[in-house]
């Protein structure tokens, strides 16, 4: 063992990234809380996991502004939108809203 890592403490958690990683639910859990309800018309959508992510949520709100986090799997997705009083839908499903990518292109040009 190098000497540099003498002392320090093992992470507790699994992978911090891909399909497996390892989820901080109550920082999710706030983060998307606070999105939820500083924002109007807010909906989630549920994306299916990946080779290098796990199952997330994004939330749109009214005007295309978005934010997503890893939810760890799709049922705890669809609780936690539920527990936020939002609409829930699944990606695969009904795709991504037009105001999504309209508010991605605005952020685009202004930059």
């Amino acid at each position: 063992m190098a000497w540099w890592r003498r002392g320090r403490a093992k992470a507790p958690r699994g992978p911090s990234d891909g399909p497996n990683m390892a989820v901080d639910n109550q920082a999710v859990r706030r983060h998307l809380t606070e999105f939820a309800s500083s924002r109007r018309g807010v909906e989630a959508y549920v994306e299916p996991p990946t080779n290098v992510t796990a199952t997330t949520i994004i939330l749109i709100a009214h005007d295309g502004e978005w934010t997503r986090r890893a939810a760890g799997s799709r049922q705890g997705a669809f609780e936690l939108a539920r527990s936020l009083g939002v609409p829930v839908y699944d990606v695969n499903q009904t795709g991504y809203p037009n105001r999504m990518r309209e508010w991605n292109s605005r952020q685009r040009r202004k930059d």
